[in-house]
């Protein structure tokens, strides 16, 4: 399928012109490898490696390992769809991204491989969406969007059957398969089956104020570690009884990649999720 297709239909069901980002301004060490329309918006065609796609590759990040992977397949004319541009990891804080290994962009250019993004496009309420798939796979029933973030709403408010937060920590465990985080802030009971979701980042006092005004006791997001950066995020939870849960940055987004191989499939393109670990002290 040629891929400019495939771009102008990624760009026709995702992205809209309220949308921003910055990525590029970040990327200096691999500026070189950058689309002019990427450096422009941080959006859409990262790298524009082939005029051909015969497969799609989908990931949360563009780590080394998920590159090498894909590599190793020894394949060509094909495309990684990433989640973020850049790859996450609270240890290296204050620089929580670093950036792609330049060579191994180089063989993704050799083998004619593209590289495509939707982050806050993909963060955005929707059917792909990473607040929307997160939440059905923990048995949390999609309602309406909340919290504004680069022209988009990345959060969504749920309704669950489930009684307790050591319900719904179970739920989630076994979705990410691994221990989630609790701060246990509030009532063990969740008020009305009514649960706010985040995937990634969302431990924002903004975005917290919001969860509490609808009157909401159980928050589920990513990125709950205690540091100098949350620390007035869960000093606003623990002072309004609002327990978190968090389950690291990566495992609560691998949900929107895995379903945005079933978009790719529809479009008539083979499609296959590229999995990496997760970063435990996200928590």
């Amino acid at each position: 399928m040629k891929a400019v297709q495939i771009y102008k239909k990624l760009e026709k069901d995702f992205i809209t012109s309220k949308m921003s980002d910055n990525w590029a301004e970040y990327m200096g060490s691999i500026y070189d490898f950058l689309s002019e329309n990427f450096k422009k918006r941080s959006m859409g065609l990262v790298c524009d490696f082939t005029e051909e796609i015969n497969k799609v590759y989908t990931a949360v990040f563009p780590s080394k390992q998920v590159m090498q992977k894909i590599l190793d397949y020894n394949i060509q004319d094909t495309m990684l769809f990433v989640h973020h541009p850049s790859i996450w990891d609270i240890r290296k804080a204050p620089e929580v991204f670093y950036q792609m290994d330049r060579n191994l962009l180089q063989q993704f250019k050799n083998r004619r491989i593209s590289i495509y993004n939707l982050h806050v496009p993909l963060d955005n309420y929707g059917k792909y969406s990473t607040s929307v798939t997160l939440a059905k796979a923990i048995g949390i029933k999609p309602e309406k969007a909340f919290a504004p973030y680069y022209g988009s709403l990345c959060g969504v408010f749920g309704k669950t059957k489930m009684k307790t937060i050591q319900e719904l920590k179970k739920n989630f465990e076994s979705a990410v398969n691994h221990k989630v985080k609790l701060y246990h802030y509030g009532n063990d009971k969740i008020r009305n089956g009514n649960v706010a979701i985040i995937a990634g980042g969302g431990n924002d006092v903004d975005m917290l104020k919001e969860i509490v005004e609808e009157g909401t006791n159980v928050f589920v997001t990513g990125i709950t570690a205690k540091n100098d950066h949350s620390r007035k995020a869960h000093e606003f939870a623990e002072k309004n009884n609002l327990n978190l849960l968090g389950g690291t940055h990566y495992s609560t987004e691998i949900f929107a990649c895995i379903a945005m191989i079933d978009y790719f499939k529809k479009l008539g393109l083979s499609s296959e999720f590229i999995s990496d670990k997760p970063v435990m002290e996200d928590m």
